[in-house]
């Protein structure tokens, strides 16, 4: 046999190796109370998006429990803080990542610790759909005086009157040193009292580093 057929020999029975060494297989487990959340190597996740969340919610909270009671414009009966109503109207997302399921996620987390709090009674967010939906208005929209105006009216047809419009609001800002780069991500909580149109705004902050790793730099410079 000659080198060149010892050569081709040898790959062919090396060729179903590598192969069956190269398979990998997913799985999967369920993690114990107290351990840490995996760090996503691409983009943000749990790791980001929880003690945004903490942070946020705890500073507004924090700042209007402190708040004196706010005046109905009916002027009758002034609301005792446990009784102020909030109309939380969604989470936008401005990172430059897509969020995927998050967005509903973080939805409903903030919804949860601002019922427990009990600073706030939230409205069900299917009220408050129907009534973006009825109106024909997206959130964002509702900055608009007259807009704002309008839901309200709709909303207390509904028996669903409320005193603040809240709004949650992820940003990110991306340094870049050759290719790692730093995210700094942004959590800002907007509030608008629906009687006075005082506007407050609490927000959290969390940076994170993407590291490109040797190996991928050494199979990129391989390549080339």
């Amino acid at each position: 046999m000659d080198r060149r057929q010892f050569l081709h020999a040898s790959l062919a029975t090396l060729a179903p190796l590598a192969a069956a060494g190269c398979r990998s297989n997913q799985f999967a487990r369920v993690k114990k109370p107290g351990e840490g959340d995996m760090v996503g190597s691409h983009q943000a996740g749990a790791e980001t998006f929880k003690p945004l969340v903490d942070e946020a919610v705890s500073c507004l909270l924090a700042h209007h429990s402190q708040q004196p009671p706010v005046q109905q414009v009916s002027g009758s009966e002034p609301i005792a803080p446990g009784q102020m109503r909030i109309c939380f109207v969604g989470v936008e997302n401005k990172t430059a990542e897509e969020i995927g399921d998050f967005k509903d996620q973080l939805y409903q987390v903030i919804d949860s610790r601002i019922l427990e709090s009990h600073v706030f009674q939230p409205i069900s967010q299917r009220f408050v759909e129907a009534g973006l939906m009825e109106a024909r208005l997206r959130p964002d929209q509702l900055m608009i005086p007259e807009n704002r105006r309008i839901f309200a009216r709709i909303m207390e047809q509904q028996g669903q009157s409320f005193d603040f419009l809240l709004y949650a609001t992820l940003t990110s800002g991306t340094t870049r040193v050759n290719k790692d780069y730093q995210r700094d991500y942004l959590l800002t909580m907007e509030m608008v009292n629906l009687h006075s149109g005082d506007y407050d705004k609490q927000s959290a902050t969390i940076t994170k580093g993407y590291y490109h790793s040797r190996a991928s730099r050494w199979w990129s410079a391989a390549k080339s």
